[in-house]
C-alpha cells in the first residue's frame, strides 16, 4: 500500500499545471492556445514572459523533487523503494494530468527535478548533455530528449543501477510526449531557439 500511496502522491503533485496557472494569473492568456499547446516552460516562453517561463521551470522541477523527497521521508522502509516510483508518477502526472484531460507538458523540467532528488551526479550528467546538445543544435526539444535518454545510461555507469528502470520509464514518457517534435526533426522543420521559422 505504501508504494501505491507514493505513486498516487507523485501523480497528484506532478499534475499541478504551474505553467497554466501562472500564465492565467498574470494575464498571459490560456497557454493551451499558444504555440505547441503544452503547459511547460518552453511554451510559456512563447508568450514573451521570460519571468513566467523561469518560474514555471523552477516550479515544475520542484514538484518532481518534492514527490521523490516526500516518498522517501514518509515511506522509508517500503519495498520496492517508493521514491523512484513517485518520481516516475510525477512525470506521468505532469505529462498526462487528469485535470486537463490528460494533455499536459513534455516532462523535461519535472524530470530534472526528479533525477536531482534521486541522484545528483546523474542529474549533473543529464544537465551537461542538455547544455551540450543545445549549444550545438539550439533545439530545445532535442536537448530535452537527449538529456532524458541519458538518465538511465548515466545511472548504470555511475553505479545507481537501482534507479535505471525508473529513469528508463521517465525517458520513454518524455520521448512519447515529443512525438510531434521527432517528426519535425526528421523533416528538418523543428524550430531553433533564437531563429525565425
Amino acid at each position: 500500500m505504501e508504494t501505491l500511496y507514493a505513486v498516487l502522491l507523485g501523480y497528484l503533485l506532478g499534475s499541478i499545471p504551474f505553467g497554466l496557472i501562472l500564465t492565467r494569473l498574470f494575464g498571459a492568456g490560456d497557454l493551451r492556445s499558444i504555440g505547441s499547446g503544452s503547459i511547460g516552460a518552453t511554451n510559456v516562453l512563447r508568450t514573451g514572459r521570460k519571468g513566467l517561463a523561469i518560474a514555471t521551470l523552477l516550479l515544475d522541477s520542484l514538484k518532481g523533487m518534492l514527490a521523490v523527497w516526500l516518498a522517501a521521508q514518509w515511506w522509508p522502509l517500503a519495498s520496492p523503494d517508493p521514491a523512484p516510483l513517485a518520481g516516475l508518477a510525477a512525470i506521468v502526472g505532469h505529462c498526462f494530468p487528469v485535470w486537463l484531460r490528460f494533455s499536459g507538458g513534455k516532462g523535461v523540467a519535472s524530470a530534472l527535478g526528479v533525477v536531482l532528488a534521486l541522484a545528483w551526479p546523474v542529474a549533473l550528467i543529464c544537465a551537461l548533455i542538455w547544455l551540450a546538445v543545445f549549444a550545438l543544435a539550439r533545439i530545445s526539444s532535442l536537448s530535452g530528449m537527449s538529456a532524458a535518454a541519458a538518465g538511465p545510461v548515466a545511472a548504470l555507469v555511475l553505479g545507481y543501477s537501482q534507479l535505471a528502470p525508473a529513469l528508463a520509464g521517465i525517458a520513454l514518457v518524455v520521448l512519447w510526449r515529443h512525438r510531434a517534435n521527432i517528426t519535425r526533426l526528421r523533416a528538418g522543420t523543428e524550430p531553433r531557439v533564437g531563429h525565425k521559422a
